[in-house]
């Protein structure tokens, strides 16, 4: 049986997401970046998330398979109980349910943190991502119309929604990551690995 690991992600781990992320970059429009950054940009990127926000990694037999993060939607202050989630699997690892673990994972996490909205925004056409989001409890609230372009074409992105928790009359400030800490969720992960390991 294979060894399937949920952890943090770590500066360290850049080049290893990197080898998942550049192919987006390069060949699709997944991601309207063009460039695919250095490691050292890439561990910086890690390094900032995480000081606020989940970042996750899935590892089989010590390979990243995937990784799923979260971060802020939007900056202006009353913007700050939103969320945006994004999501990167190895072309060997696809359909092993290791996004839907993963999703599993983060939700709990950046819900106890206090965020009590949480945003997809995928280019469109995109049926399996759209699907995938709508079973994870997401609907649809826009198209930006020809908002991207990349590889010689402009592109539709959707954004999908997904409410975390009843919204209060007086939203407390999130809390940090940090001060939740990864074993708070170890049951969840527990979980999340056994149903990857069972896929597998």
């Amino acid at each position: 049986m294979k060894h399937v690991k949920i952890r943090l992600a770590e500066k360290a781990d850049a080049p290893a997401l990197l080898n998942i992320y550049a192919p987006y970059i390069l060949n699709t429009s997944i991601t309207f970046e063009y460039e695919v950054p250095s490691s050292v940009e890439f561990g910086a990127r890690i390094e900032t998330i995480t000081k606020t926000f989940p970042w996750l990694i899935c590892e089989i037999d010590g390979q990243a398979a995937g990784y799923i993060y979260a971060a802020p939607y939007k900056t202006r202050a009353a913007f700050q109980w939103d969320t945006e989630i994004s999501v990167y699997l190895s072309p060997a690892f696809h359909r092993k349910g290791i996004a839907s673990a993963l999703y599993s994972c983060l939700e709990p996490m950046i819900t106890a943190q206090g965020y009590l909205n949480l945003y997809a925004l995928i280019t469109v056409p995109n049926p399996v991502s759209v699907s995938f989001h709508e079973s994870k409890g997401f609907r649809p609230v826009c198209i930006y119309r020809s908002t991207g372009f990349k590889l010689g074409a402009w592109h539709d992105m959707t954004v999908l929604e997904k409410q975390l928790a009843t919204l209060p009359d007086h939203p407390q400030p999130c809390k940090t990551f940090q001060e939740l800490g990864l074993h708070y969720f170890s049951k969840q992960i527990e979980k999340a690995e056994s149903q990857i390991s069972n896929r597998l």
